[in-house]
Parts: structure tokens; sequence; C-alpha cells
């Protein structure tokens, strides 16, 4: 299952501390709030957040947390994979 953001007290610096050795975290980019209502500079923030939290070292597929779903801006999809592939 993918690591869910808003869920209560989730931190993502936390859990790649905990389980980064044991576990490849999937998805973290939050489908609830920033990738349907933020600008595209709020997805490049959650995107580089993520990937610095989960990713440092390997270990991290980004991906959205659940589906995009059809209210999600098709520039925020395109800024969320383009933030990735220049990082």
């Amino acid at each position: 299952n993918p690591v869910q953001v808003s869920a209560s007290n989730m931190d993502t610096s936390q859990l790649k501390k905990r389980y980064g050795e044991k576990l490849i975290f999937w998805g973290a980019i939050d489908t609830f709030e920033v990738l349907p209502n933020g600008s595209i500079d709020d997805v490049k923030a959650e995107v580089k957040k993520r990937i610095t939290d989960l990713g440092t070292g390997g270990g991290y597929v980004l991906g959205p947390v659940h589906n995009i779903c059809a209210d999600v801006p098709p520039e925020n999809i395109v800024a969320m994979y383009e933030t990735a592939k220049n990082i």
C-alpha cells in the first residue's frame, strides 16, 4: 500500500529513518489536497519533499497516494513527473 501522507501524524522523514533499511516506500504524493487543489509550485514542493524524505539512499518509488482522480488539473500531473525527472 502507498504511504498516505494525510494520515494523522504521518511524518515521511521519520518513516525513512525508522524503516528505510527494511522497506521500500511507494506513493506519498498527496492526492487529497496538493494534486487536486495546489498550484504547480505546491506540487513541485510536495515532490521535492517526498523525494528528500523517502528517496535519499534509494528505496522510494514516486507516485500518488491513491488513484489520480478527474478533479486533478493535467498541469499538476505533468508538474509532478517533470519535477521528479529533473531531480
